[in-house]
């Protein structure tokens, strides 16, 4: 048998093994994305429907809510760079081995076996007018900075912000110190007998070598921006006040299920799969492989 025909004969086995997977996942994700699709351009109440066609997507557009909606995602995508930076940080300093790195990991680690609802109490009672944060500015002197950023819509945002990037904080700092695990040791011995410092070893050594983790470690932080944050705000805000913490992910919830207006949770799904469809798309770029 020739080169070619092998190859063909490769091919074929390969298309009669994957056609089972093909058909599990189009079952699976295929059809509820084309239910989804049809659905969001109908008014449906979850037991009748009313085609009404694409106009839904041109009304919602025009939705002012929608846009403040998306202002909402977009301002948390700022504490992205801080919930990656951060950790990098911490991760270096572990990784040096510092007077108790082992308690201090398990302690970093912490938020990454608590579940957001926990996470979610917690910070409620952390921000609240008669929480920690003002007894601990109390404790200090700076009483007179009294806070209540559950109550105001940027208060709140931030809040849930700051609650967010101490979330990731676990799961980033396993992420580069994993990286760090597989570093050049010599590089970095190299670098201390030309009497580089920590910083300068950190920034020219340590730094071009986690490019991958970085990668990696910035798009799940991003996905878990847009999709994760639903407890947390549930808990926190209630997606208040008003609209000033609700997030597109949460919106679809807003719609599908408060409001009983299952058609538009259906579309505001679809337009948050095709911004993760998007991430994703940008992660497999980021990510391939130059060989």
């Amino acid at each position: 048998m020739g080169k070619s025909a092998l190859q063909k004969e490769k091919s074929r086995t390969a298309l009669l093994f994957g056609i089972p997977a093909l058909l599990f996942v189009f079952f699976l994700l295929g059809i509820p994305i084309l239910q989804s699709i049809y659905y969001s351009m109908t008014k449906w109440n979850g037991l009748s429907t009313h085609w009404i066609g694409p106009s839904t997507y041109i009304k919602e557009f025009s939705n002012p809510i929608f846009w403040r909606v998306m202002q909402n995602n977009a301002l948390l995508l700022f504490s992205v760079p801080v919930a990656i930076v951060i950790p990098m940080g911490i991760a270096f300093l572990l990784n040096e081995h510092v007077y108790g790195w082992r308690f201090f990991r398990s302690v970093y680690f912490l938020p990454t076996a608590i579940s957001w609802v926990v996470i979610g109490m917690v910070s409620l009672r952390f921000f609240a007018q008669e929480g920690l944060l003002n007894d601990l500015l109390k404790g200090i002197g700076l009483g007179f900075i009294r806070t209540d950023l559950l109550s105001s819509e940027r208060g709140a945002l931030a809040a849930v912000a700051i609650t967010f990037i101490w979330s990731m904080v676990g799961t980033n700092i396993m992420i580069f110190l994993t990286g760090m695990a597989n570093l050049e040791i010599s590089l970095n011995e190299a670098g201390r007998l030309d009497g580089a410092n920590n910083y300068q070893i950190f920034r020219h050594i340590t730094l071009p070598q986690l490019k991958r983790f970085i990668q990696f470690s910035f798009v799940i932080t991003i996905i878990s921006a847009f999709t994760a944050l639903f407890s947390l705000i549930f808990v926190m805000t209630g997606g208040g006040p008003g609209f000033g913490t609700t997030t597109l992910e949460f919106f679809v919830y807003q719609s599908a299920f408060a409001k009983g207006d299952f058609g538009t949770g259906a579309m505001l799904g679809l337009i948050l799969f095709v911004i993760m469809a998007g991430l994703g798309v940008a992660q497999l770029a980021l990510t391939k492989s130059k060989d």
